[in-house]
């Protein structure tokens, strides 16, 4: 599979969303919980960015009873989209190019 061509995206480039975008990228998926604390942040702000990713189409969310609980919660899993996979990874080489002094447009 060759790279993407850069391609800037100011959706994904937020630091937030950079920063799960990143987390999701070597990964199938990741456990909502996961993802919370190693950003380091509360439920309401990761929901938030979660939904504009996903309304992008950027990743995938999915909900799912854990034997291990004892409760009637269900754990939400985040994982990165075909889509969301190539426009981070364009994303990423159009901060290269950036960095290195070439313009991308």
């Amino acid at each position: 599979m060759s790279s993407p061509a850069p391609a800037f995206n100011e959706l994904i480039h937020a630091p937030l969303r950079l920063r799960i975008c990143g987390l999701l990228r070597s990964v199938d998926e990741l456990e909502f919980s996961v993802v919370r604390d190693a950003l380091a942040i509360d439920d309401a702000k990761l929901s938030k960015h979660l939904k504009v990713l996903a309304d992008a189409g950027l990743i995938s969310l999915h909900k799912e009873r854990s034997s291990a609980r004892t409760d009637s919660r269900r754990l939400t899993w985040v994982k990165l989209t075909p889509a969301g996979s190539t426009a981070l990874e364009a994303h990423l080489a159009a901060l290269a190019s950036i960095a290195a002094g070439v313009p991308v447009e």
